[in-house]
């Protein structure tokens, strides 16, 4: 089962607003891999297969650094076609000298790190999903130490050349005001399915029994405020629908439960109960 194609709903793109558009991209490229499609003084387009675009960065006017404690993104997380992949950018991290985070979630094992302006970044392989487990329609996630020895006998030292064209969007994980009404807007409205509850502070949702496209979590406080418009941080994420029929039906299914849906510039937009911008896109 292939997660990230129709007709799996699934997050695409991703878009960001920084600090400096020149430090932002020396870190993509340099360090994360990217290659740079589209550029204009203010924005930048970045790829890992030189077509599609998988993060856009953006230098707003009157741009302000992060506010603490905001809705908004935790991370989001790059999913590498192959074990080896994830080993060998372990030791181009090492040789840029990069400080990382990790963890085994028994359905994969992820790097964690942050750009220059505290955007948070999860670079992850998958476990074949044969492995996963499942009770009912939960699946079974953890935060385990990542075993690097096994992980880096995969890779070889000097092997990264770049993000691999295989690598896609795995994944966005954010911060929100509460989960109730969070809930309801990305499963009755998007058509998400829980899969998974850390106790009663995060959710887990996804299409086609993935074991996330969404993580949801209020551990900036319950109540947190939306950051300011000009502020570093999260602009919106695109969210991939297999047809136009599918997305008629999730403008219905958000008209119903109240949350507003907009078209600017020919783009579709919604907004979660959290302020977080959502670009309703049809597979191309």
């Amino acid at each position: 089962m292939n997660f990230h194609q129709p007709p799996s709903t699934f997050v695409g793109q991703v878009n960001l607003k920084v600090e400096s558009l020149e430090k932002a991209m020396k870190f993509y490229t340099e360090i994360i891999g990217f290659q740079i499609i589209n550029q204009t003084e203010k924005t930048a387009d970045l790829s890992a297969d030189g077509t599609t675009v998988l993060l856009s960065l953006e230098q707003p006017e009157n741009v302000m650094p992060p506010q603490g404690r905001t809705t908004g993104l935790y991370h989001f997380a790059l999913l590498l076609p192959k074990r080896s992949d994830l080993a060998n950018i372990v030791f181009h991290f090492i040789d840029k000298a990069i400080r990382i985070g990790s963890s085994d979630h028994l359905v994969s094992e992820a790097l964690y790190l942050s750009d220059p302006d505290g955007n948070g970044i999860e670079i992850y392989t998958d476990r074949d999903p044969s492995v996963w487990s499942w009770k009912q329609d939960e699946v079974a996630m953890t935060v385990d130490p990542l075993d690097f020895q096994d992980l880096l006998s995969t890779g070889k030292q000097g092997d990264w050349k770049g993000l691999p064209s295989g690598t896609v969007m795995g994944h966005i994980h954010l911060h929100v005001s509460e989960l109730q009404k969070t809930e309801e807007f990305y499963s009755k409205g998007l058509g998400f399915e829980v899969v998974n509850r850390y106790g009663g502070q995060a959710l887990f949702i996804s299409t086609s029994k993935y074991h996330h496209h969404i993580g949801l979590n209020t551990w900036n406080g319950v109540g947190a405020p939306a950051p300011a418009a000009n502020s570093v941080g999260l602009k919106s994420f695109t969210l991939i629908l297999p047809n136009e029929e599918k997305r008629k039906q999730i403008i219905e299914q958000l008209t119903q439960i109240g949350a507003a849906v907009t078209e600017e510039n020919g783009s579709i937009y919604t907004v979660d109960p959290s302020g977080n911008r959502i670009v309703l896109q049809i597979k191309r």
